[in-house]
């Protein structure tokens, strides 16, 4: 753990000591709803699939294009949907 996180910790603490109940209710409502935020939660498990596919492909010896082949490849479809 980090000197930053140290002190962190510390200094939540040490406010926790001063907190009301009504406050100490809000904090605890704040942290769960950190806590509980997952970014493995934001996908589908549709697009974890489509991932986990796609790097598979990419294992068995797919293809792998450069990021400027990528953003010409999107460049090239945006222009011809206009």
């Amino acid at each position: 753990m980090s000197i930053a996180v140290t002190t962190l910790d510390r200094q939540i603490n040490d406010y926790l000591g001063i907190l009301n109940v009504r406050q100490k209710k809000a904090l605890l409502t704040v942290a769960k709803t950190f806590a509980e935020e997952q970014p493995e939660n934001d996908y589908s498990d549709e697009f974890k699939a489509e991932l986990d596919s796609r790097y598979e492909e990419y294992k068995n010896g797919g293809i792998l294009i450069s990021e400027a082949e990528a953003n010409k490849r999107i460049r090239k479809i945006i222009k011809s949907k206009k």
